[in-house]
């Protein structure tokens, strides 16, 4: 199953139900790209709070994803890791240095309005 991704205003916002397998995961960064030139979107948000496990293909592949998006013009926040995912996280020495990260959607959204607020006033 594929990872629905709304746009939402300006925005995309995609919600990874499951853990995903490589190639799932390779599929979602490739529609991704695509919508975010399709739809001209300012803002990504990833919501990964229904994933128990972010393995280091999977933590790499949202690096990708993020650094992708910003090469398109889109800011990427990725929202709802888990502390359980968190931690398992640090202790395998995983991060997403230089990725925005935010605890929910809502908070996800706030960021984003802040990041087009400072492009407006700095732009």
């Amino acid at each position: 199953m594929g990872v629905p991704i709304l746009k939402q205003g300006d925005h995309l916002v995609a919600s990874i139900q499951s853990a995903l397998s490589d190639a799932e995961l390779l599929e979602f960064q490739d529609r991704l790209s695509e919508q975010v030139g399709e739809f001209r979107s300012r803002g990504v948000i990833i919501d990964v709070s229904a994933v128990d496990v972010l393995d280091s293909f999977a933590t790499r592949t949202l690096r990708t994803i993020a650094f992708v998006c910003k090469l398109r013009g889109a800011e990427t926040v990725i929202v709802g890791i888990q502390p359980d995912v968190a931690f398992a996280m640090v202790q395998l020495g995983l991060d997403l240095e230089g990725i925005a990260t935010e605890l929910d959607l809502e908070r996800g959204l706030a960021h984003l309005q802040t990041v087009a607020d400072g492009a407006r006033t700095y732009g």
